[in-house]
């Protein structure tokens, strides 16, 4: 097993502790972080492969941190936070999260979700299609680069956001259940499916002209969601 870098900003001492004994028997390297300006640094100085991240820190709150590491940089984000609300929840998704912790946690759990982001995005950070592209009505998906345009404009994404609209784009006009795309992008049990629905908005957010009136990504009542090839 490669020696991935979980970096975990917290500023609980014995949390933070907790976490990097429990990444260090699953095999990890811990970095930690006292709040999110600390982090930031750490991301622009050394090679970070996950970040686990707390939101109510001194000098730079989680949110703010996450707003500002996507930015730059691609890699999963899982939030570890006392915030239990589904507002909450859905917040830390909006802004760039890839999943959400309640704390108290379960150390069994953080630890699977760190395995499972840590798998789904270097297998996908690392597979492609033959050529590698594909292109439907302006949209451009290129599967080794893992970027995509559209009308020849990047658009920045999230681990999560380029999964979910690698799957539609390389199955046009196929209708996906959100459990199937839960099942399928998570690589488990669909459970928290509300968060597909949080990530396929936020993705329209990024692609589409109009959000309200998507061009590509389309709802189909009772159904799903499908990536619409009009030609």
């Amino acid at each position: 097993m490669e020696n991935y870098r979980i970096l975990v900003a917290e500023d609980d001492k014995a949390i933070r502790e907790s976490i990097g004994i429990y990444l260090k028997n699953a095999g990890y390297i811990p970095v930690f972080a006292n709040d999110g300006l600390e982090a930031l640094n750490i991301l622009d100085n050394d090679k970070i492969d996950l970040v686990i991240m707390d939101l109510m820190m001194p000098n730079m709150s989680g949110e703010e941190a996450i707003m500002k590491l996507r930015e730059d940089y691609m890699i999963p984000v899982i939030i570890l936070s006392a915030k239990s609300e589904d507002y909450d929840k859905i917040m830390g998704l909006d802004i760039g999260a890839d999943d959400y912790i309640t704390k108290p946690f379960n150390p069994l759990e953080l630890i699977a979700r760190v395995n499972s982001s840590i798998r789904r995005f270097y297998r996908y950070k690392t597979s492609g299609d033959s050529d590698g592209i594909i292109e439907i009505d302006g949209a451009r998906l290129d599967t080794n680069e893992k970027s995509i345009t559209i009308d020849g404009e990047n658009v920045e994404l999230t681990s999560i956001e380029y999964k979910i609209l690698e799957l539609l784009m390389k199955n046009p006009n196929r209708v996906f259940s959100v459990d199937e795309i839960y099942e399928r992008v998570w690589n488990e049990p669909a459970i928290e499916t509300k968060t597909v629905t949080v990530h396929i908005s936020r993705i329209r957010d990024k692609i589409e002209i109009n959000p309200a009136k998507p061009r590509y990504i389309k709802v189909v009542w009772g159904l799903g969601y499908k990536f619409q090839k009009e030609r």
